[in-house]
């Protein structure tokens, strides 16, 4: 491997290579006139089944189940590989141009929720669920979010990256980032050894935004790198996934929006409960 001398000035290179480098640039807003569509639910969510989009397709499944009906909602796919994520109304809604996205146009005008965490939150706390009400356990709930939402980038964009998807395998990154990601495994391990769920003895929003990445991980969903990352060692990680796995509602959750593997698992858009429902 040849050692990478930084120019003085930085210039985008378009030709990085690599799985997505065609939906990476340096510069925001669109690139695009193109508005968004819009069903006739209160919730219009703009997603892809990646981790970040499985946690808030999970949560409605999960407040659907509950018996809140005021939380059905359209599932409309983005495909970031065609840039979707960057037409004029994807950034009116979302300035980051990152899946997922909500519009509530249950208010008016519509309200925008961008960032996965902000918008399992927003739903916690508008039907009154999947988040504790005593302040010592919702902040429990809160660290648990909030440690996800930091913590992630070293699986996905770091880990996931180097070891899965950049046009050249590079030690140095695999290694720093495999070593970081079996860390934050063992800070889950050491926790779920004394908790049933992220919050406690309740299942709450922090175990939907950890399940689709930590959770997929340890059930050799994500990357393919269970072997690799020795994920069999977290057995307690391994138990609470199983757990969340087996809810109904998560296996919903997983489908929507999924345009990719089996296709049993796959619905790219859900307009209606009875799209999740099998097939004659």
């Amino acid at each position: 491997m040849t050692d990478y001398l930084p120019p003085r000035v930085w210039t985008w290179d378009t030709e990085s290579g690599g799985k997505f480098a065609s939906i990476n640039r340096p510069i925001a807003g669109p690139t695009h006139d193109k508005d968004l569509p819009v069903g006739k639910h209160p919730f219009q969510l703009y997603s892809l089944a990646t981790p970040n989009g499985v946690k808030v397709t999970v949560l409605f499944e999960e407040l659907l189940e509950l018996g809140h009906s005021d939380a059905e909602y359209d599932a409309w796919i983005i495909d970031i590989s065609k840039g979707d994520q960057f037409s004029s109304g994807y950034v009116a809604a979302n300035p980051n141009s990152k899946i997922p996205v909500l519009m509530d146009h249950t208010t008016t005008p519509p309200t925008r929720i961008f960032e996965s965490g902000s918008i399992l939150l927003y739903l916690a706390e508008r039907f009154g669920a999947f988040l504790p009400q005593t302040p010592r356990a919702r902040t429990e709930a809160m660290n648990w979010l909030f440690w996800q939402m930091g913590s992630a980038p070293y699986l996905g964009g770091g880990f996931g990256h180097f070891y899965a998807y950049a046009p050249t395998k590079m030690a140095y990154p695999i290694d720093r980032f495999a070593m970081e990601t079996k860390r934050q495994m063992d800070v889950l391990n050491r926790h779920l050894a004394d908790h049933a769920f992220m919050a406690g003895e309740d299942y709450s929003i922090a175990d939907m935004a950890i399940w689709p990445w930590y959770g997929a991980l340890a059930k050799g969903l994500l990357y393919e790198a269970g072997e690799f990352l020795s994920v069999h060692e977290y057995s307690h990680v391994v138990r609470w996934a199983d757990t969340i796995a087996a809810r109904p509602a998560v296996a919903r959750g997983r489908r929507v929006n999924r345009v990719w593997g089996d296709a049993a698992s796959q619905l790219a858009e859900r307009h209606d409960a009875h799209d999740l429902e099998p097939k004659p």
